[in-house]
């Protein structure tokens, strides 16, 4: 044969992902001709569901879309509406739905770390493997998982599909003596996020640093979470309605799932992105203890997003902690509402990234249409091309087991979905 090697990859199958997909890579030499990460997520028409539907039912409706940040898809909507409806929550209000924030994303970053991506890093297949040789890791996870769980369901009702927001508040306010049950959960569960952070700091983490733009939430005084101006790596500022001018979703032939472009590139969302962009803004107390262990941001290594995540656990209960403190609100749970045809948007900041719902109301306040975005979609061209950028750096001509295993490792950076797993490429390599 002459000429440069031609390598010929394909995954046929990428399981336990939300969807279905296929990765395929045609490479001759160093150089990838052709690298597609084809998502193929079967419709599940949440926007279509949601037409017709009173501005009551689209919360509980939305926290169907995922049962690990339910609430983040609840709390966009309800607070696109609210600023369409004119509603100005209290103060002590807009405290509670930001533990709830908080308790999400706990419980879900610690998911990820523990159960998905530290085996990565120990060697091991899966967590179950691990689990036999390093259980405190495991058993870590589980204090700060129940930890975030605890916040979601103070309010929530329960941690999956919380069913006590509403437009205009909640349904009922937390008795005191669950509010310090949850508030000494908490207290016990920082040592161990602290422990986290310097854990994440100690790993021998690969590195395959490259330009990239970030996006997220900021605001000026504190981390963003639930609010604030969209903001790029390159200096871009914008309000919610100023999204669908410059972030646009597009089809590509090899896959059903729609992938977003920030003024035609792609960019990353996601805990790495808002730590690149708001360290600043991280109370002195957590900003100390990553640079005791060495971290610094911004990082254009992905595969710091396990230190990244690590960071935001300690400090969503550091400030949990602070906001518990201030005791058990009591008065009204709920504001009055009054719907009113319009147009609304709003962007909050799920565990995985920037999420952004518009809707469409007529005068009764029901759905006339919606878009929502979520941070899947628009982490899938970000991903498509690491892969490109990285996979040439470690080496086409590795055995098809090492390829498999970094195109893992290298995907699970993202968290795409919860059900992204240790073994969820089956890998299929020609060579010619």
């Amino acid at each position: 044969m002459t000429g440069k090697r031609r390598i010929s990859l394909k995954v046929p199958f990428i399981t336990r992902l939300e969807g279905e997909g296929t990765l395929e890579l045609s490479a001759r030499g160093d150089c990838i001709e052709r690298l597609h990460l084809a998502i193929f997520e079967p419709p599940r028409l949440f926007e279509k569901f949601l037409e017709g539907r009173d501005y009551r039912e689209v919360p509980d409706l939305n926290a169907r879309i995922c049962g690990i940040c339910p609430m983040a898809y609840q709390l966009t909507s309800i607070q696109a509406m609210e600023r369409l409806f004119g509603i100005n929550l209290p103060a002590p209000l807009v405290r509670l739905r930001k533990l709830m924030n908080l308790g999400e994303w706990v419980q879900s970053h610690a998911l990820h770390i523990h159960f998905l991506a530290a085996p990565d890093f120990l060697g091991f297949d899966h967590a179950l493997a691990m689990a036999k040789q390093h259980p405190e890791v495991l058993r870590r996870g589980m204090q700060l998982q129940e930890a975030g769980n605890a916040l979601m369901a103070l309010l929530g009702g329960r941690s999956v599909h919380p069913v006590g927001l509403q437009v205009g508040g909640f349904g009922r306010l937390p008795d005191a003596e669950r509010w310090d049950s949850v508030r000494q959960r908490v207290e016990q569960a920082l040592p161990a996020a602290g422990e986290l952070v310097r854990w994440t700091a100690g790993l021998a983490l690969p590195d395959y640093s490259h330009d990239f733009i970030w996006v997220s939430l900021t605001e000026p005084d504190s981390y963003a979470i639930n609010g604030g101006l969209i903001t790029s790596s390159k200096g871009l500022s914008l309000s919610h309605d100023e999204y669908a001018g410059h972030f646009a979703e597009h089809q590509e032939p090899h896959s059903t799932a729609l992938y977003s472009l920030l003024d035609g590139k792609d960019y990353l969302v996601g805990p790495l992105a808002r730590m690149n962009n708001s360290f600043s803004q991280l109370p002195d107390e957590v900003k100390t203890l990553a640079r005791e262990c060495g971290l610094d941001f911004p990082s254009r290594n992905m595969f710091t997003s396990i230190q990244a995540r690590a960071l935001e656990i300690y400090w969503a209960l550091f400030e949990a902690r602070r906001l518990l403190a201030m005791g058990c609100p009591s008065g009204e749970a709920c504001l009055p509402v009054t719907p009113r045809a319009g147009e609304c948007c709003f962007c909050t900041e799920a565990p995985r990234g920037l999420i952004y719902h518009h809707y469409r109301l007529d005068e009764q306040g029901r759905v006339l249409s919606c878009t929502i975005i979520p941070p899947t979609s628009q982490n899938q061209a970000r991903i498509e091309q690491d892969l490109k950028t990285s996979v040439p750096r470690f080496g086409l001509g590795r055995s098809d087991r090492e390829l498999k295993l970094f195109c893992e490792r290298l995907i699970r950076n993202y968290d795409p979905c919860i059900s992204c797993s240790t073994h969820f490429l089956q890998f299929r390599m020609q060579r010619r």
